[in-house]
């Protein structure tokens, strides 16, 4: 399946309603087709792994064909250094999250990553720091003691930066890294009433996100990591 093959059938599956919610997250319209990430998963499975192509993809400029090109690439023949250089052209959380999550988590090295971009003054760069955190708290279960702690203390560091999609990151990665186990979810907890005390804004609000999540949660049989209240009561009923 060529390129321009790939286009049409995007545009085909296109719906103007989803594209009108793409361009409010601050795509360009020109850049956008109008279609989910849902939709495009799917036809991710009908597509064989190409970084040529995923490379032709993404340099359309088209944010559906980005979020098709990650899952193209294929983990064993893509470099750390040609996977972080497609942040670059990242302008949205979603797509961000995508190719962290995706892509980048997935190669070895990733890592060396976090404390480089968590100095950023990109946005999304930046954001991908906190996303790889989040996204290795949860999937990472031989993470080192000694990683998660430096990990928080990144969190500590950074979480006076009041841009939205990074604070939100940096509230995401705490409340990962809390629901480890209780031990991590007490030190979460400690962090964040710290935060909390700050008397800074953004500090202030990342605490109150964060403890909302990280004062509620229990520990289920056939889990390894803490589940809020909540969902074990859904789950029981």
């Amino acid at each position: 399946m060529q390129t321009q093959e790939i286009i049409e059938k995007l545009q085909g599956m296109a719906s103007e309603k989803y594209k009108a919610n793409v361009v409010k997250m601050g795509i360009p319209e020109e850049c956008s087709i109008g279609v989910s990430t849902g939709d495009v998963r799917k036809l991710a499975k009908d597509v064989p792994k190409s970084n040529e192509l995923a490379h032709e993809l993404w340099e359309t400029g088209y944010h559906e064909a980005k979020l098709l090109a990650v899952l193209l690439f294929d983990k064993k023949q893509t470099s750390l250094e040609e996977a972080a250089a497609l942040m670059e052209d990242v302008i949205s959380w979603d797509l961000c999250d995508h190719l962290c999550k995706n892509l980048i988590i997935k190669l070895k090295g990733y890592e060396c990553l976090i404390p480089q971009w968590g100095e950023s003054e990109k946005t999304y760069e930046k954001r991908a720091a906190f996303t790889l955190i989040a996204s290795a708290a949860i999937h990472e279960k031989k993470l080192a003691g000694e990683t998660l702690d430096h990990y928080l203390e990144l969190i500590s560091e950074h979480s006076a930066d009041e841009r939205e999609h990074v604070k939100k990151a940096v509230s995401w990665a705490l409340r990962e890294i809390g629901k480890r186990d209780f031990d991590y979810n007490e030190k979460a907890i400690l962090l964040a009433h710290e935060l909390k005390a700050s008397g800074d804004k953004t500090q202030v609000w990342i605490a109150k996100d964060a403890l909302k999540e990280l004062e509620n949660l229990v520990k289920v049989e056939g889990r390894s990591r803490l589940i809020s209240a909540k969902s074990k009561m859904g789950a029981e009923k």
